[in-house]
């Protein structure tokens, strides 16, 4: 289990933000709202992902995760037509009404610290201190929100998230 150090340019993305643990009501429509709004727009999506940070400062598995803050993503191949994104939430209203809290996010993280999880969510604290010595061992230092990429369902018995932490120059 050795991070990698990659960069990632410019990414267009479909986007809910929202507060609140994961998995949990307001993250389970946001989730809803995106595959919705994506069906509705005709793409086929990447694999979702996540963008995570609290607003406290204490480390942020120590904080309650009623109280996690997130961004919930789709990567696009491309950016929708203008107007394109509002006719697929009004189209699909009816359906999810969390549709309306749907954007469209374009996210540059630059350089990151990068590595494969695989295992359950309640172990993933392991893999990140793993991340977060190689950072130091580095001089690398926290540069943005927490990024996952699910590259399997939630409820996979054996899942796999890549975790990626944007970094600079400590």
């Amino acid at each position: 289990m050795t991070p990698t150090v990659t960069t990632y340019g410019r990414t267009t993305y479909l986007s809910v933000t929202g507060l609140g643990e994961p998995g949990g009501g307001e993250h389970a429509a946001a989730v809803q709202a995106l595959y919705t709004v994506a069906a509705a727009l005709g793409v086929t999506p990447g694999p979702l992902e996540g963008q995570w940070w609290v607003e406290d400062e204490r480390p942020g598995l120590q904080v309650p995760r009623d109280q996690w803050r997130w961004h919930v993503l789709l990567p696009l191949a491309d950016a929708p037509h203008e107007g394109a994104l509002e006719r697929a939430a009004t189209n699909t209203r009816a359906a999810c009404r969390a549709v309306d809290r749907v954007r469209l996010a374009t996210v540059t993280e630059g350089e990151c610290v990068e590595l494969l999880h695989e295992g359950p969510f309640s172990e993933e604290h392991l893999s990140l201190k793993v991340m977060e010595e190689f950072m130091a061992e580095h001089g690398l230092t926290v540069d943005g929100p927490h990024h996952e990429v699910y590259l399997t369902a939630f409820d996979d018995p054996a899942p796999r998230t890549l975790l990626r932490q944007p970094v600079r120059r400590a």
